[in-house]
């Protein structure tokens, strides 16, 4: 006597993380089944996230290049993620080895992963805070260990804020933001990107709302509403745009051939 055989259960992904979902469409292996379930589903969607997770990262290595190649030595960057190379550190201590540079996550595996996988020069120094971006008061206090915040600091959220609502009641996404501006020397600098729905609004929405069915929160943003993260300061040129298209090196411009980016990215200077 035989059984049909049954089918196998649908994986459960309210246990993805959405840095081990990055690290799995970057070609990471620091992932579970769970999180490459929640990316492949997204992917069914959103044929566009593999290239903007791919575009964003290169967003952040050439703004990091730009504003260490501007004088900064100090970087905070908060929502680190997994460590995939070239990683934050690297740029800015590849321009000047003596950069101090703060990772602050919220995940103790994020962080123990990055504790061991992340290494700066001898020249400057690395560290790793364990706190939530909603949280500003611990996570700056921490990073106060290592960085001096009467100098310049280049504070980085890459990818973070479509994870934070704007709810005053809520995570007050805006009003977080101008907290952590506020704590910076003038001279420092905001590097920032950010989930649209302007430019595939269909896809987007669809892929949000995996998100939202595994358990995570997500804000994809207007312009203008990507625009109100810069209030006060002064954008580097080419201003706010998709991440492919700012300052692009050849390997960005061959992504721009490739299909829209709907993550808008932007660098701003506290005068």
């Amino acid at each position: 006597m035989t059984t049909n055989p049954q089918p196998p259960l649908p994986i459960d992904t309210s246990r993805a993380h959405p840095a081990r979902v990055y690290d799995w469409l970057l070609g990471g292996k620091d992932n579970y089944p769970v999180d490459e379930e929640l990316a492949r589903r997204i992917l069914a969607v959103d044929g566009t996230v593999l290239r903007g997770a791919r575009a964003n990262r290169r967003f952040m290595q050439r703004a990091v290049r730009t504003v260490a190649e501007s004088g900064t030595r100090q970087f905070l960057d908060i929502g680190t993620g997994i460590p995939t190379e070239p990683n934050l550190h690297q740029v800015a201590q590849g321009v000047a080895a003596e950069s101090k540079v703060v990772y602050a996550d919220n995940d103790p595996i994020v962080l123990r992963h990055a504790e061991a996988l992340l290494r700066g020069t001898e020249e400057g120094s690395t560290a790793y805070v364990h706190a939530d971006v909603r949280d500003a008061g611990t996570l700056l206090a921490r990073a106060a260990e290592t960085l001096d915040f009467a100098e310049p600091v280049s504070l980085s959220l890459v990818a973070l804020t479509h994870y934070l609502d704007d709810d005053p009641d809520g995570d007050d996404v805006y009003g977080l933001l101008r907290g952590y501006v506020d704590a910076l020397a003038p001279g420092s600098h905001l590097i920032l990107s950010q989930v649209t729905p302007d430019l595939s609004p269909e896809a987007v929405e669809q892929a949000a709302a995996n998100f939202r069915r595994s358990g995570t929160p997500f804000h994809p943003r207007s312009l203008p509403a990507f625009y109100r993260f810069f209030d006060g300061l002064e954008l580097l040129g080419p201003g706010v745009i998709p991440v492919s298209g700012w300052r692009p090196e050849p390997a960005d411009v061959a992504v721009q051939a490739e299909g829209v980016v709907p993550v808008y990215g932007g660098v701003a200077r506290k005068v």
